[in-house]
């Protein structure tokens, strides 16, 4: 079974029909840039160019970078602020035509998917999936349920918001090497580490196909921590299960 699964970050947004029984993307995604402004209306226009490149006439999962209650995104931190409190859903929906829409926040998609068919699978206790990318997405799971809409990137560390300090495009902006990245990453995950006890972290984001360049840093976590097999493309995956009400 196909489900169509769309996953808008803070720079890209990109989709792909997903093959629910294998968990894996049933053709090679479509991405576009995240619109600058990014507001809903150019968003959504983003959303209904990436699905009419497959000519899709199905339901679609769509993730969102921020709170997400009820189909209303409820904060936005990394894209523009028109979105908050925005029925997401309806919107979404008019712009692909009226076809069926989930929308969830991202990282919960994310962690789903790496719950069912990744890292996570079969995994009990808790598991915490941390998403490095424009900002830092969460998704705490208990014997495997998922904590919704958690968003512990803006957990205060040194001051900031840790995604500020700690997110991928921190380490771009900065220019920091991965050691010096490392470091901070390091302090983040033991501050989740000390707040939640959890068993696992699974690191996420574009950012995990690089892991063997920071992960082997990281020291004094007790905590496993392992790579989102799933990678980048976790997203898409949850936001298509979310859609089939899986």
């Amino acid at each position: 079974m196909n489900v169509f699964g769309v996953d808008i970050g803070g720079s890209g947004i990109k989709g792909a029909p997903v093959d629910l029984e294998r968990g894996d993307l049933a053709a090679e995604r479509h991405k576009v840039p995240t619109p600058q402004p990014s507001t809903p209306d150019a968003v959504a226009d983003g959303v209904a160019e990436v699905v009419a490149q497959f000519g899709w006439t199905g339901p679609v999962g769509i993730t969102f970078p921020g709170v997400v209650t009820g189909g209303v995104t409820r904060t936005a931190a990394n894209v523009d602020k028109g979105w908050v409190d925005k029925d997401a859903a309806r919107l979404l929906g008019d712009h692909l035509g009226g076809l069926p829409v989930t929308v969830l926040n991202d990282a919960d998609a994310a962690g789903v998917a790496e719950m069912t068919f990744g890292a996570g699978r079969d995994r009990k206790g808790t598991v915490i999936l941390l998403t490095f990318g424009t900002g830092i997405g969460s998704a705490v799971f208990i014997d495997g349920r998922l904590v919704p809409n958690t968003e512990l990137g803006h957990l205060e560390l040194k001051g900031y918001d840790a995604e500020k300090r700690a997110s991928s495009k921190a380490k771009e902006d900065e220019d920091l090497s991965w050691a010096h990245w490392a470091r901070r990453v390091e302090k983040y995950l033991a501050h989740v580490e000390m707040l939640f006890s959890p068993e696992l972290f699974v690191v996420g984001g574009g950012v995990s196909r690089k892991a063997d360049k920071f992960l082997p840093l990281i020291e004094g976590v007790r905590a496993e921590i392992v790579t989102a097999e799933l990678q980048n493309n976790a997203g898409i995956v949850g936001a298509a299960m979310a859609a089939a009400g899986r």
